[in-house]
């Protein structure tokens, strides 16, 4: 399944992406099922059984048409943001940096959060936006202590997501989260593709366009630590819980590497697709 969130007639619903085109309303379809992507994932199987079995029996009557609803972020306000730097085999040649021995982590909040169609907003204080094509896993299993040949039991799903950057704040110091966490500087979506139409999360194409120019295009099997490798060192540290959303790293061609350094402005499109996940655009304005 493609999990959604989105809105219609003023009230915010949980749904399904079905082909491109139309979205099924678990919401009304399911009364059972929480209300919210949050809850749908604390539900476990038992949840994603009945939103599946709502899915695969919904009446055409249930099918709205995509342009008839608001896609948001598949989950609104995840309960943890955790971001991993350095973690393309290319971009820490671009960076020109060794390849880590340990995942870089940082934490961004859910106030970047925003949407498919949703403006990323250029802050007044700074001009050095930067986009990051990222792949994101969402959890959906409470998880501590998981070893890595279990940890992919521990995946509700994955779901694309860019790392909206302001370099001058992020390199002030060696802590990035002021860099990281403007607001609107954490696009997601269009859906939350569920774990079990990835069979293999390490095989997907990652690309990212502005204005139509490929800037970004690599493959998640250039992941330098795995999603696997990933939820045992994180949950070695602390307890990951349904909706937790880890963000795995960008490839090379962003555009603090590019000379001239190319930076965002207001006016574009940004554009990240990945395989099998779909496609999120935003356009970019001043704030």
């Amino acid at each position: 399944m493609k999990l959604v969130t989105f809105e219609h007639n003023g009230d915010t619903r949980i749904g399904a992406l079905v082909g491109d085109d139309h979205v099924v309303d678990l919401t009304a379809l399911e009364p059972s099922l929480p209300k919210d992507m949050l809850g749908l994932l604390a539900g476990g199987a038992g949840a994603m059984a009945l939103a599946r079995a709502a899915v695969a029996n919904a009446p055409a009557a249930a099918h709205l048409k995509r342009s008839a609803v608001t896609l948001k972020a598949p989950i609104p306000r995840p309960g943890k943001i955790i971001c991993i730097g350095l973690n393309y085999s290319d971009h820490a040649a671009e960076s020109n940096q060794p390849l880590p021995n340990f995942p870089t982590v940082f934490a961004k909040y859910a106030n970047v959060v925003i949407g498919p169609g949703a403006a990323i907003v250029l802050p007044k204080v700074t001009e050095q936006i930067d986009y990051e094509a990222e792949f994101a896993f969402v959890i959906g299993r409470t998880a501590k202590d998981v070893a890595e040949a279990d940890a992919l039991e521990y995946v509700a799903g994955y779901v694309p997501f860019n790392d909206i950057s302001a370099r001058d704040y992020q390199m002030r110091t060696s802590q990035w989260t002021m860099g990281k966490t403007f607001d609107t500087f954490g696009p997601m979506g269009p859906a939350l593709t569920t774990a079990d139409e990835i069979p293999d999360p390490h095989d997907l194409d990652i690309r990212l366009f502005v204005d139509g120019e490929l800037l970004q295009s690599s493959n998640t099997r250039n992941l330098i630590f795995t999603v696997p490798q990933l939820i045992a060192d994180l949950s070695a540290v602390m307890t990951l819980e349904p909706g937790d959303l880890i963000s795995t790293g960008t490839p090379a061609g962003v555009g603090a590497a590019r000379t001239p350094k190319r930076w965002l402005r207001a006016g574009e499109t940004v554009r990240l697709e990945i395989e099998k996940l779909g496609v999120l655009e935003n356009p970019v304005v001043n704030e």
